[in-house]
Formats: structure tokens, sequence, C-alpha cells
């Protein structure tokens, strides 16, 4: 992109995100008016709403931090994180984390290099003890299982009391799990569409869907925006990113890919 140029998209929701930049830094707008400008380190918490964006020339790395992630990496539970976005070098929860901001680029861009040390800032920082790691993995996968449809059965599958769950929620993933299946039945179902852009937005819905008013309702919900509106916008990095973490993960899951840290960032 020529120096000067913008580009502007739309975050979805999803699991809290670390980004640290170099070259033009993002402008990022939230639904509540929210305006984080001029960090190298932006950070979005657990997220059930849409987030504006726009960025000029610049390089990145991105780390989601899945709930497990977040419980080892960050000292304040996630619901005081969710739908905000933070300056991480300007809130003591994430001071760990912005060691990373100042040390990650180093000279000429080195692809490998600062792979390296992402992977070694993770691996041998700090972290909070005793997470509860098996239950929140546990949870995490029942949620995001397409068979899963009640908190009911994500106890059932994860072994653990409803009352356990809120708890580990509040402290983890940020919202209710009640949220976090309506919230992935709806990154289901976006993703869906992204990756095959021939498909309608009917047959792009997850099947728990009773309808398409119901598919619609959450899409303004989460979106702030109609499933049209949203087909008639220019996507030049989300679309990209859709496809890129569709293929890794299709990857992993074959076996053919298993470098990623094993500390609930993905």
């Amino acid at each position: 992109m020529p120096d000067g140029e913008f580009v502007a998209d739309y975050l979805v929701p999803e699991w809290a995100t670390l980004r640290f930049h170099s070259g033009s830094l993002p402008v990022a707008r939230g639904r509540d008016r929210t305006i984080v400008a001029g960090t190298n380190f932006p950070v979005t918490g657990p997220h059930s709403r849409e987030i504006n964006f726009t960025i000029g020339a610049t390089r990145q790395w991105g780390v989601r931090l899945l709930p497990a992630g977040w419980a080892r990496y960050v000292r304040e539970p996630a619901v005081s994180f969710a739908n905000r976005l933070i300056d991480g070098h300007r809130n003591v929860a994430f001071a760990r984390l912005a060691q990373l901001a100042n040390s990650l680029f180093q000279g000429e861009p080195d692809l490998d290099a600062e792979y390296e040390r992402i992977l070694a800032h993770f691996r041998s920082g700090e972290s909070e003890p005793d997470i509860d790691e098996d239950r929140i993995i546990a949870m995490q996968k029942a949620m995001t299982d397409p068979e899963t449809t009640s908190v009911w059965e994500v106890a059932e599958a994860a072994g653990v009391s409803q009352r356990t769950i809120e708890r580990i929620c509040n402290r983890a993933f940020g919202f209710s799990p009640k949220t976090i299946l309506r919230r992935q039945r709806f990154l289901r179902s976006l993703t869906d569409a992204t990756l095959d852009p021939t498909l309608s937005w009917t047959d792009a819905m997850d099947l728990s869907y009773h309808d398409q008013p119901q598919f619609v309702r959450d899409f303004r919900h989460f979106m702030d925006m109609t499933p049209g509106q949203y087909a008639a916008l220019e996507k030049p990095i989300v679309e990209p990113v859709t496809r890129a973490r569709a293929l890794h993960n299709a990857r992993r899951r074959e076996g053919a890919d298993d470098s990623s840290p094993d500390c609930g960032a993905a």
C-alpha cells in the first residue's frame, strides 16, 4: 500500500486479540464510540460487537488470546474487558505483554525472527497460577462445537456445574455461556459465507438457526447492520485473514502444522 493511503474494514466479534504494529498505526472505533489510536499495541477484549478500523501501510502481528490464554497471561477477569478497546501500553493488566510490543520489531523485517520472539515471550513469560486450564479448554471445545446448542450441554460435555461455568466464563471468556454459544453460531455462518462467496445467506446459515429472520436479528445484534449491508462492503483485511485462518485450522486438524505455541494463543 502506498504511503499516505488508508483502508477501512470491520473486525467481527471474536476472542480477545493482541496486535503489534510497526509503521502506520490503526484507528479503531467501537460501537460505543470509544476510539483507540496512536498505539503500536492495540488490544481488543473479548467481543460480541463489530469494530471499525482504518489503517495505512504497516507491518502487523496478531495474537488471538483464547480463553485459556487470557486466564494465563492477563491478570484481570475477561468480563472486565468485554467489548472494550484498549491501548495495551496504558493498562497494567497488559504490562507483561507490552514488553513484547517494545521488543518484537528490530531492524530490518525478519518474519522468522519475529515469530520466534513471540513464541519465546509466551513460553518463557510469567503467567498466572492455577488457572483451571483443563476446564477452560473443555468448555471452549464444547461452546465451539456446532452440535452444542445449550448451556446444559456445555456443562455436561465439560463435566462442570452451571454455576462453575458462569464463574469461569467471567474469568476467561468475557461473556455468559449463552452469549458465547449465540456468537459462535453467528460466526460459523459468517465464516462459511466468507469462504464461499457463491453461497446465499440462507445456505450459509448455521443449521441451528430456526429461520432467516432469526439469523438477520443476530446479524444486526453482532454487526449493527444487515447481511446485505455487510455483503456490499469491501473487506480488504478481514476476508483474506478469515481465509488464511481457515486454512491454518484445517492444517492443524490434519496434523500438518503443530508450530503454534501451546499457550492458549492462536
